[in-house]
């Protein structure tokens, strides 16, 4: 943290008072120092339409100022949904400029759903794309404010908002709320996540801190994963203004699109989550197959040498070797890749190192803003998902004989608890203040963390042995033959109330339909995969019963299976 406490020390006092600056302030920082640097781009097609710090500054003192003008005050909500896009952007910005909350919604959730989170925050003014204002409807005393479109009867239009060159009145402070976010999480159950401006800028200092990463104001960020979400809102949108960095707004995750926005907009920092790496990964490997037998083992014999090199001797010739491949999946250009929002397999993180790409993983939580753990880019160790963040007290509670409990944590980006919620807010702590995160870990000698899964998806079989789900389901994302795969318990043994392991898996319907598979030979192409999958298991850990699914699972923005949805439709099919 000594170089981020330097850059804050030659600011505090000018800009802001306190250990941390608010998020505005930190944007004030920025703009001082890299006024003319592009901060927001879009690509369409062979275009690309930037705006510098300067310019998206002034945009965002113009919604500050419209906010302020319909009488929001500090502490007030404004609601916020639609698809990444820079207005969505300085629209967030303009409502903290505003010293207001803001509340950002999942731009796939249900209009209902809409609706009532709109009117749980108390939100006074909503700005939302045409399709969810169109979805909404009129709503009594809500200004609604349309980000991608003209003004109509009901909605002012975002472009018909003035920029300014005013300076603000007054900003919020580190101790202020900056924004309520509700998780739906893998369970569906939605919560309204408190978090002040302190929790977000310190872990954006933390996790910018050149022992983790090397960023600077020449990157270019990626925002390809929902905005709303707040590992995207950390990792990409807020650390990109921390450092004065360009930010390329995502058009949507089409593989095709993505690899021409990579390319085009010269992407440095990639962050993503496992579906699509892996998938990136599986369209480049099939490619070198498709060369033919030779030519594909001698790029997997390059592949483990570099991987070799790497670690042995910190040499790294996978960017000269690899180059042509690389361009293929839009990654020539890319320094880091960073994988959140759920675990990856090991088997892909190698491979990635392999290919001479730096690719860590991290690990974290809506409630805490998220980070709190980060595979160091020059000490990462690849089952790990990262070492604790230097300001973050870890503890692991009621550890088993291995050394496995509970993830505890403490540090100043853990959130103040749930909106309006005080029953699970007081669950969400212990009576010492650590924040329960619910899931199952160890940590090593060097303060790395290693995952097991969820508490409440632990899987105790008939010989009393732990079984972890997530783990068994790691080994599976490499088959391009399964869309989505879930492992839970069933009751194998009602005497004992022992559980066993059961597989729902979803098939990749798009993949057999390009080899010509009737439904007979799908299911007997599962049974193989998971038969193989099985043999590389403990024999505690194999899956006995396996349950193809008609229909994709429910899952969240991030692309994780919601388990608790499911498992409820299963068994209500079942009992059908």
């Amino acid at each position: 943290m000594d170089q981020s406490n330097n850059d804050l020390d030659r600011y505090r006092g000018k800009f802001f008072t306190g250990v941390w600056p608010s998020i505005p302030q930190m944007f004030m920082i920025t703009l001082d120092q890299f006024p003319k640097r592009p901060a927001f781009t879009v690509i369409s097609g062979a275009e690309k339409t930037t705006l510098s710090y300067t310019e998206v500054y002034e945009k965002i003192i113009g919604v500050a100022t419209f906010l302020q003008e319909r009488g929001i005050q500090k502490g007030d909500r404004v609601a916020l949904n639609g698809k990444n896009s820079p207005e969505w952007a300085i629209a967030y910005l303009g409502i903290q400029f505003a010293s207001a909350v803001v509340v950002p919604l999942d731009n796939q959730l249900p209009s209902d759903r809409v609706k009532a989170l709109t009117a749980f925050s108390e939100a006074k003014i909503f700005f939302g794309d045409s399709d969810v204002l169109e979805k909404l409807g009129t709503q009594a005393d809500l200004i609604t404010v349309i980000l991608d479109g003209p003004a109509t009867e009901d909605h002012i239009a975002f472009t018909d908002i003035p920029a300014t060159k005013k300076k603000p009145e007054s900003l919020p402070t580190e101790s202020d709320i900056a924004a309520i976010l509700f998780t739906s999480g893998t369970t569906g159950n939605e919560k309204g996540v408190i978090l002040t401006h302190g929790n977000f800028v310190s872990n954006v200092f933390q996790a910018g801190d050149p022992n983790f990463l090397a960023i600077s104001h020449e990157d270019v960020f990626y925002a390809l994963l929902p905005l709303h979400h707040s590992y995207t809102m950390t990792a990409v949108f807020l650390e990109s203004l921390k450092h004065g960095s360009e930010l390329l707004f995502g058009q949507g995750i089409v593989v095709s699109r993505v690899l021409h926005e990579m390319r085009f907009g010269e992407v440095t920092m990639f962050l993503a989550i496992p579906l699509l790496y892996n998938k990136l990964l599986a369209g480049l490997l099939k490619k070198v197959r498709e060369k033919g037998i030779a030519p594909y083992a001698l790029i997997r014999t390059m592949m483990i040498i570099n991987g070799f090199l790497r670690k042995t001797l910190h040499i790294n010739r996978g960017r000269k070797w690899f180059h042509k491949l690389l361009d293929g999946i839009g990654m020539a250009s890319n320094r880091i890749c960073i994988c959140g929002g759920g675990p990856l397999s090991p088997k892909t993180f190698q491979q990635y190192q392999q290919l001479g790409l730096d690719f860590i993983q991290g690990y974290g939580l809506t409630e805490t803003a998220p980070i709190l753990t980060l595979n160091p880019v020059s000490r990462f160790k690849i089952k790990s998902v990262g070492k604790v963040l230097p300001l973050i007290e870890m503890r692991i509670a009621d550890p088993d004989l291995l050394g496995v409990g509970e993830v505890q944590v403490k540090g100043p980006n853990v959130g103040l608890g749930y909106y309006k919620d005080k029953e699970n807010t007081a669950q969400l702590f212990t009576e010492d203040g650590f924040l329960r995160t619910g899931d199952l870990g160890y940590l090593d000698k060097e303060h790395y963390l290693y995952l097991k899964g969820r508490a409440k998806n632990l899987i105790v079989t008939e010989g009393g042995k732990n079984v972890y789900p997530e783990e068994i389901e790691d080994m599976f994302q490499l088959y391009n033959e399964i869309d989505q795969l879930l492992i839970r318990g069933y009751i194998a043994n009602k005497a004992a109330q022992a559980e066993g392991i059961e597989a729902l898996i979803y098939p990749n319907h798009d993949h057999y339909k390009q080899l010509g598979y009737d439904p007979t030979q799908i299911t007997q192409d599962i049974e193989k995969i998971v038969h193989e999958v099985n043999k590389k298991l403990a024999a505690y850990k194999k899956i006995e019963k396996i349950t193809i699914v008609a229909k994709p699972m429910a899952m969240t923005s991030t692309k994780k299976i919601q388990r608790n949805k499911v498992s409820r439709t299963i068994d209500r099919l079942r009992k059908l």
